[in-house]
């Protein structure tokens, strides 16, 4: 009996372990774990879009702190937000025009400063402003005189057709896949020059941008797919007009679109996990396999239930 019963508790000791191992991986089964759960959630939507006065004093600080494209990129949303009143648009061209012309774009500064005067022809930059600015907008303002202030905003000219663009942002992308995008031009006028796409990896920093292939009325661009890693990456689209201002978007700097990227399973998946195998006590050697499996019984005694352990060896 003693002999027994020695025999009993060393085999209890081998194969208690193991049985720890099945009660863990059966409630890693039973309750998926914090970072599969995290894998299935979707990015948080984008933020309100943010008011225009807010989008401009933004934009007005990303120009003092020399981030000339992400303030064009700030300032471009500002321009684009309905009902905003004349004196900001006035201020969001000045704006646009400074940044155009530091980083040496010298069409696209000279469109900004058009708008302007085509909103307020007796505008005049103040005698504090560098003398590089005040050179060009008067060189600009110049030649759209002379060429009859075309664009000039008065009540009676009509306000020209809006443009809109129409697009489906995909749900997720595989991390490293390049992820593919298309949509339609709603351009009565014929205003649109060029569909500038720009996209960053998560939710900071500045965007990159890439322009379009347009075929009539239809675009088609791409997100590389070394931009695509997790948790997301963010894009807006742009339509601009020939001189290269903004007249439509889809998204903004402030409030892109958003694809989720799950993270991979680590070690690809649960069953393919060494620890699996070795915290359920299967052992394949040999092509024996040994499954051990811990049950309980009661004790036809008067004493408390003992547990008991069976072990099943058999040939695969």
């Amino acid at each position: 009996m003693a002999s027994s019963s020695r025999c009993r508790n060393r085999l209890l000791r081998a194969v208690a372990p193991m049985a720890l191992g099945v009660a863990c991986c059966a409630a890693a089964l039973a309750t998926p774990g914090p970072a599969w759960a995290q894998h299935a959630k979707k990015p948080p939507p984008p933020s309100a879009a943010a008011s225009t006065g807010n989008l401009l004093q933004t934009g007005r600080n990303l120009f003092e702190d020399q981030r000339y494209e992400e303030s064009i990129q700030t300032l471009s949303a500002a321009l684009l937000r309905p009902n905003t009143p004349k004196k900001d648009r006035v201020e969001i061209y000045r704006l646009l025009a400074y940044n155009y012309i530091v980083l040496s774009h010298r069409d696209e500064a000279e469109a900004a400063v058009r708008g302007l005067y085509a909103l307020d022809p007796e505008f005049a930059l103040g005698s504090s402003e560098s003398p590089r600015f005040k050179e060009f907008f008067a060189e600009v303002k110049k030649k759209w005189e002379a060429d009859g202030k075309p664009g000039l905003v008065t009540e009676e000219a009509p306000a020209p057709k809006p443009v809109s663009i129409k697009h489906s942002s995909p749900a997720q992308q595989e991390q490293g896949q390049e992820i593919k995008l298309t949509g339609e031009l709603d351009d009565p006028g014929t205003r649109t020059g060029s569909v500038i796409l720009h996209y960053r990896t998560g939710s900071q920093g500045k965007f990159e941008k890439v322009e379009a292939r347009v075929s009539d009325t239809r675009f088609r661009t791409t997100i590389p797919g070394a931009a695509v890693k997790p948790p997301l990456v963010e894009y807006y689209l742009e339509a601009l007009d020939s001189k290269g201002l903004p007249i439509a978007a889809r998204g903004d700097a402030l409030a892109p679109l958003r694809i989720a990227v799950p993270a991979p399973a680590e070690g690809g998946g649960l069953f393919s996990s060494p620890w699996f195998w070795t915290g359920t006590g299967a052992v394949i050697v040999g092509g024996v396999v040994a499954a051990f499996v811990l049950t309980r019984k009661s004790s036809e005694s008067a004493g408390p239930p003992t547990s008991r352990v069976i072990v099943t060896v058999g040939q695969q």
